[in-house]
Order: C-alpha cells, then structure tokens, then sequence
C-alpha cells in the first residue's frame, strides 16, 4: 500500500465497540486484542507505558489482568498498578495472583527487588502455567529491555518471549529517525549497525528502523511462529512525529513480513494514545 494514496476512514467514536453498544476502548481496539491474550512487548521506546496503561484501561473494562516481565523493569507507581506482589517463591506468586483475582482485577508480580528501583521478573515457565490456569484474560508481559534508549537491537539471550504468547508488540520510539547510532542513543549499537547497514556514528534512517523490526536478528527475534505480530511505533506527536511515522511504516509495508498483522502510530504519553493504524491495506484515523 502506497501511503500517499491511503483510504482513511474516521472514527468518530472513542472506538467501534463502544458505537455498537460493547466495551472498550482504542487502544485496545488499535491492537485488535482477542477476548484473552497472552501479550508480550519487545523493542525500545514506550514498553512499560504500553503495557500499564493497556491494563489500566482492560481493568477498568471488567477484565482480569496480570502485568510482569521475563527481565527486568522499574518498580510502578501506585497510579500505574492496583497492587504490587514481589515473591522469589512462584508457588507464593502463583497463589497472590489467584487470590487477588477473585476480587480485584489487576496485579502486578515480580520475583525480587533489585535496588535503583528495578525489580527482576519472573519465569517463561510461571508465565506459562498463569496463562494455562484460564484465571486470567489478559497476561500482558514486558519480555525485553532497553534501558531507556528510543532504539535497541536484542542480545543474545533476548528477548524472553513465553512460548504461549498470543500477540507481539514490537515497540520503537520515531525519535530514532535521524539520531547518530551511539551508545548513548542505542542499545547495542554495533548490533544495530550489523542488522541495519549504518555506521556508528551515522543517522538512522527510516529504513534502518523498518530492518530492526522486519529482521530475523531485530526486535521481534525469538517470536513463536503461531504468535500474530504488531509494529507499533510510538511518539509521533514529537515534532515531525508523524511523517517519521508514517516514513517507517512504507518502508515496513514494504518489506511485507509474514507475520505482522497492523502497525500502529502512537503517543503513549498523550491522553489520546492511538493516532492512527494501518491494518489490512488501510490506514485507519482513530479519534477519542
């Protein structure tokens, strides 16, 4: 699909469910969640947010959510989860969540607390068996890190992606777009510029972006091949977010990998989250 001759259909409610009666919201909406979902969110730039306020928002529409990570992720706030529960026993951790779901809707687990405000997750293998309980209807798991940098190509052991994952958000900042590939910038660098082509010391382009997500080595590495897919690429309500955005999305439409289903372009810091989605051939304007 050629961008520039996009079909763009407004949406003039906060989402279709909610036109038809149903609950439900856009962000949930834009990444086209099932009725359970085991979610695991790769890359760099906005996963933490990303995974908070999507079950803040599934929470609040009734249904039973765990958040966790299979690495590592600074301690939330009381305004991002409704409880806290960190255990090294997963027998404890198994037991908090099933007693603290039958009669609230949102916890959150970690095994330890690492200090510098980090807590270490937990095991595929506890995720696994959650996710098997059928207790819960949506697992939402923050399955790589990329220490606060817009870009990021995984080491060898990342990302930690349950092998029951449902969907796959890979997440990259359009604040990569044009910044000097460095350490400050980028996590794992030189991988970066083996996947991409560019130099160290050289910008990164909205191809390069569309490689570290398209790649066999990039950002979705080690996604199970029954898993469906999401590009979602956050902050275009930067200056020129938007075009960036729209930039890295051609050139993945391009590329055309067989298992990403949409992309979104999003703004996760923003009160309206989803800007637009590109699904299906066409491109969606989403409007709360």
């Amino acid at each position: 699909m050629d961008l520039d001759q996009k079909v763009v259909y407004p949406i003039n409610e906060c989402s279709i469910n909610k036109r038809e009666g149903k609950k439900g919201g856009c962000l949930e909406e834009s990444l086209g969640l099932k009725a359970k979902e085991l979610i695991s969110l790769v890359g760099a730039g906005g996963k933490t947010t990303l995974m908070f306020r999507l079950a803040k928002d599934l929470a609040a529409d009734g249904k039973k959510v765990v958040t966790t990570t299979t690495t590592k992720i600074l301690e939330p706030s009381p305004g991002e989860t409704a409880f806290l529960f960190v255990n090294r026993d997963e027998t404890k951790l198994k037991e908090a969540v099933f007693d603290y779901l039958q009669k609230n809707k949102y916890i959150t687990i970690a095994s330890e607390r690492l200090g510098l405000g980090k807590l270490k997750g937990v095991s595929t293998g506890l995720v696994n068996d959650l996710w098997n309980s059928h207790e819960i209807d949506y697992l939402i798991i923050e399955a790589d890190g990329a220490s606060g940098r817009p870009i990021k190509a995984p080491r060898e052991k990342e990302p930690v992606i349950p092998s029951d994952t449902t969907l796959v958000v890979a997440i990259l900042g359009v604040d990569g777009v044009g910044i000097e590939l460095n350490e400050k910038n980028a996590f794992q660098p030189e991988l970066i510029s083996k996947i991409t082509g560019i130099s160290v010391g050289e910008k990164m382009t909205d191809e390069a972006i569309a490689v570290l997500i398209t790649d066999p080595g990039g950002v979705f590495k080690g996604t199970p091949p029954s898993s469906r897919v999401i590009a979602f690429l956050n902050k275009v309500d930067i200056p020129d977010g938007a075009a960036k955005a729209k930039g890295v999305a051609q050139k993945i439409l391009e590329k055309k990998h067989p298992q990403i289903e949409r992309i979104v372009l999003g703004q996760l810091r923003s009160e309206s989250a989803i800007a637009e989605v590109i699904m299906n051939g066409r491109f969606i304007t989403f409007k709360q």
